[in-house]
């Protein structure tokens, strides 16, 4: 008979899987170790190109360790002893350079013009002379940026790609090139994959599709610790139609364990070396894009936590905001904030705060207090709120009392409640 675990106890595994919940903000230093051992559980970091905050592959370390350098994630991706390379996994991802060897069969097909997305297969079949004589080019000169080439700024047909932008792009999905390191306009920088990945990476044996999707299923049950298969197959995003016969394999195998959890329509599995807490308390504001809340229904089956990310909504139209975070609490997420970094102001904007019906009675000051360990890992002096949403008031006076409170030296020292219309929504923060 199938295990059966109640809907509490599975909120706690998953916290639990993501590293949430444990000591945070007590080391006083995160180091390359650490970074080590979130890869190891949490398998990537997805990348976004928002910084209207801070851009999404730097927050999930600061939500499960509290403050870091942020070039320890920047330092760890580039260079002969990197930690991290790019490709397509859960949409652009950071991953571990030991999980290139998996990543190959999505490589191969790629350069089939299979798993990639349509338009650009099609130029892979139409300008395949035009990618060789860019491949050509970054052999014979060494990293360039889709800019280095003469038509890098031009328009091109789809997307508003030029036609260098579009062919180091099939050409990353190939494999064939790779990220050597990022401009600072976050602009990607490609060369040879040989010249960038460590020799020991590129001498790994190439697994079968079949093995690679394996591994890549129990990397995602490590990550996830009570999952469906379809909370499985997102994590890396893997082609629905190979999923049936890898997760019956790894359940012959004892890799997951098929579990009932209560108030879940769908078949669970369990990692088997999940940890079972009685207890977490947690605390941490989330990207849009972390681990725990990218899969949309998989929040609201764990948390009752329905979640849209409104930056592509028109602003009258916006229901919590253009870039909501939402705030984990205990074992709970128990409010939303939009938030907005305003670096030539030197101030963190709280632009509106709403909580959700079962939040606790301090969730306000709980708020405020990690608002203030976000502004002083940002660099930011101070923190402004705008009183919108049933939180906003509430948590203008938190913030106002733990301004009073801090001990003159100390970052984010100074808060106010601000008031009147939210400055314009920048996809590129300030």
């Amino acid at each position: 008979m199938k295990e059966k675990i109640s809907a509490a106890a599975a909120r706690r595994i998953a916290l639990a899987a993501q590293g949430l919940g444990e000591s945070r903000g007590v080391l006083p230093v995160v180091e390359r170790r650490h970074l080590k051992r979130f890869l190891w559980r949490n398998g990537l970091l997805q990348i976004d190109s928002v910084n209207v905050l801070v851009r999404a592959h730097y927050m999930p370390l600061f939500s499960r360790l509290g403050p870091y350098q942020l070039n320890l994630i920047d330092d760890n991706a580039k260079g002969k002893k990197r930690l991290l390379f790019e490709y397509w996994a859960h949409e652009a991802s950071l991953l571990p350079v030991e999980t290139q060897p998996l990543m190959r069969w999505r490589m191969e097909r790629a350069r089939r013009g299979e798993g990639i997305y349509g338009r650009l297969a099609e130029f892979g079949v139409e300008r395949a002379d035009y990618i060789d004589s860019v491949l050509r080019e970054i052999e014979a000169r060494g990293a360039l940026a889709a800019s280095d080439f003469e038509d890098g700024r031009g328009q091109g047909k789809w997307w508003g790609w030029s036609d260098a932008k579009h062919a180091l792009e099939w050409l990353f999905w190939a494999g064939l090139i790779t990220t050597d390191e990022r401009r600072a306009s976050f602009e990607r920088v490609y060369d040879l994959t040989e010249r960038v990945l460590p020799k020991t990476i590129l001498s790994l044996p190439t697994p079968s599709p079949d093995e690679a999707q394996r591994e890549l299923l129990r990397i995602s049950a490590r990550a996830l610790g009570v999952a469906t298969a379809g909370d499985l197959r997102d994590y890396f995003r893997l082609p629905a139609g190979d999923m049936k016969a890898r997760i019956a394999e790894l359940v012959e195998a004892g890799d997951i364990v098929p579990v009932r959890v209560e108030g879940w329509t769908q078949q669970a599995y369990l990692d088997p070396a999940a940890k079972k807490p009685r207890r977490i308390e947690a605390r941490a504001l989330l990207s849009p894009f972390d681990p725990l809340v990218w899969e949309r229904s998989r929040a609201e089956r764990l948390f009752g936590f329905y979640y849209r990310i409104e930056i592509y909504t028109p602003a009258e139209r916006r229901v919590h905001g253009y870039y909501v975070l939402p705030f984990l609490l205990g074992e709970a997420i128990v409010a939303r904030v939009d938030l907005k970094a305003d670096r030539q102001a030197g101030v963190l904007r709280v632009m509106a705060a709403h909580r959700e019906p079962h939040a606790p009675g301090h969730t306000a000051e709980a708020l405020a207090e990690e608002l203030a360990l976000m502004a002083g890992w940002l660099g930011l002096e101070r923190i402004e709120v705008v009183p919108a949403g049933d939180l906003g008031k509430d948590l203008g006076q938190a913030v106002r009392r733990s301004a009073v409170e801090t001990a003159p030296g100390t970052t984010a020292r100074s808060a106010r409640a601000g008031t009147g219309s939210a400055p314009g929504d920048l996809a590129d923060g300030t």
